[in-house]
């Protein structure tokens, strides 16, 4: 079966749970609602015309501004068949997704990694905490709304002789970029070159 055809019988087969489909780099992309995701990905499993056996990742993306702020994608192998699948739901910030850890057990860890990044809970996982950030970490770090220097900086305190956290604070100034022609030369650069002159 090649990529077409499995885009045809997925249409047929799903064709309610399927909003849109496409290929692209001879991959499949298949959007769906987030209350139809299980059935999807069961029917992906388990139909003999299908055979994706091995979830190979879940990526999450942010889109600020929108309705639906985030996307979640589930990548999806068939060894058998040689193809592979995107499967993506759209998700508000406060909307729940089911888990599919009794589908894929390895889910556990990549839903745990999704809901530490970007704050998207997973109903029914069996242990949804946090799993690359430190247990007392605030906000998701791959929102765009989260600042680059964070809101806490972590260091080992010697007079406490202890880890602590600080909020973040900023000592350096911000600095003054030149942005003349690189043949007219900047002003430290004219200012050191006469203080020279002066000492010869």
């Amino acid at each position: 079966m090649n990529i077409n055809n499995l885009e045809k019988v997925i249409n047929s087969e799903l064709a309610s749970k399927i909003t849109k489909s496409d290929i692209l780099n001879n991959e499949l992309l298949i959007e769906t609602n987030v209350e139809d995701l299980i059935s999807v990905i069961q029917f992906l499993k388990s139909s003999d015309k299908c055979k994706f056996r091995q979830l190979i990742d879940i990526a999450g993306v942010d889109y600020l501004g929108e309705e639906k702020r985030f996307q979640i994608i589930y990548l999806l192998l068939s060894h058998e068949k040689n193809l592979r699948v995107k499967v993506l739901i759209k998700v508000s910030t406060d909307e729940k997704v089911s888990s599919l850890v009794k589908i894929f057990p390895s889910a556990n860890w990549m839903e745990r990694e999704v809901f530490d990044m970007y704050g998207i809970k997973f109903v029914n996982h069996p242990d949804l905490r946090r799993i690359l950030t430190d247990y007392n970490f605030k906000g998701y770090p791959l929102r765009k709304d989260f600042p680059l220097t964070g809101f806490n900086e972590v260091r080992y305190s010697e007079k406490e002789k202890k880890i602590v956290y600080e909020p973040v604070k900023l000592e350096q100034n911000y600095r003054d970029l030149d942005f003349k022609s690189p043949w007219e030369g900047t002003k430290y650069v004219k200012n050191l070159n006469k203080e020279i002159k002066k000492n010869d």
